[in-house]
């Protein structure tokens, strides 16, 4: 059985302190701030497979921030890697910052501050692993952090598979499977840094071909964050922003070319959508990272040959949704 502790037995007006004590005493030394006025009950329910720790959290609105003071307090040695299944989260780290749904993850590293906002009710099931154990370095490790990595897709989606069917088998699992189960995380984790880090010749066409597919991953990831930029998308892979410029005028585009286009698109998607799920203009427009109204509406209007506004209302008198809608 997992180990399962919980502020649910404590009134509201108590579990602020103990979710603190819970929460550095599961994981590492954190700060947390709660941002309800009566805190939700918080649950932690963890297993442990060898070295490596998964625990499922569920809690509500709050920010956990791990300072130098923390990191003085101990846990430097850990990696935690966070599948997320409810709410959103904003990660800051190593002066990146990744915006986090269900179905993504997410790598913070404890020897060096980070912080997670996190403004909904969330669960997330997270991994505590040895960075010792991973055989990649301190800067290998600083290209994963504070990025987002896709769980459906690639290496990235490969290895939420994996962590995901782990997580729910682990009571399963006699100490010594356990234990080598756990090797193999470690093993996955690195290939994900090695391929994240770019240690192949970045020059070389496969790799050129794989770096411009996971920068196109991480540009999805980001599409509804208007501050997305060619720099911090170079910054986000370790590359330079001239070689980005040059993996994608390879794809026959250029960055923020491709950037636009999917943007329309989702757009053009969701106004697609059959009357009973119609949302206002304005609302899809800003979902997809496009500041000005206007701009979106001669944007959508030159992609599409008509307003987004008539594209919508076209969509109501269509029998059924947009085959491509979906």
């Amino acid at each position: 059985m997992p180990d399962v502790v919980s502020t649910s037995p404590l009134p509201p007006t108590d579990r602020a302190e103990y979710w603190h004590t819970l929460v550095s005493g599961t994981f590492i030394p954190l700060d947390v701030a709660l941002h309800e006025r009566e805190p939700s009950a918080g649950t932690i329910a963890s297993r442990r497979l060898g070295p490596l720790q998964i625990s499922v959290v569920e809690a509500g609105p709050q920010t956990v921030s791990r300072s130098e003071r923390r990191i003085a307090q101990g846990g430097a040695e850990y990696l935690t890697v966070t599948l997320h299944q409810r709410g959103t989260a904003r990660l800051t780290q190593d002066g990146r910052q990744a915006l986090v749904r269900p179905g993504t993850f997410t790598c913070s590293d404890a020897g060096r501050p980070y912080r997670r906002e996190q403004p909904d009710d969330f669960r997330f099931t997270a991994f505590r692993v040895p960075k010792q154990g991973l055989g990649v370095s301190e800067d290998d490790l600083r290209a994963v952090t504070g990025t987002l990595f896709s769980g459906s897709s690639g290496t990235s989606g490969l290895v939420a598979g994996y962590l995901a069917r782990l997580a729910e088998q682990a009571g399963d699992f006699d100490p010594y499977t356990g234990h080598q189960l756990a090797l193999t995380t470690a093993d996955l984790l690195a290939v994900l840094v090695r391929e994240r880090r770019g240690l192949l010749d970045p020059q070389a066409p496969e790799a050129a071909r794989g770096m411009l597919a996971r920068v196109k991953e991480y540009v999805l990831c980001h599409l509804g964050d208007p501050g997305l930029s060619p720099q911090r998308i170079a910054a986000a892979h370790h590359v330079s922003v001239r070689y980005l410029h040059k993996l994608f005028r390879s794809d026959g585009t250029t960055v923020g070319r491709w950037i636009h286009r999917e943007r329309l698109e989702r757009c053009r998607r969701e106004l697609s959508r059959p009357p009973g799920a119609t949302v206002p203009v304005s609302a899809v427009a800003q979902r997809w990272g496009f500041v000005s109204p206007s701009h979106f509406s001669r944007a959508f209007r030159t992609a599409y040959g008509m307003s987004p506004r008539q594209w919508q209302a076209d969509a109501r008198t269509r029998n059924g949704p947009d085959p491509d809608a979906a």
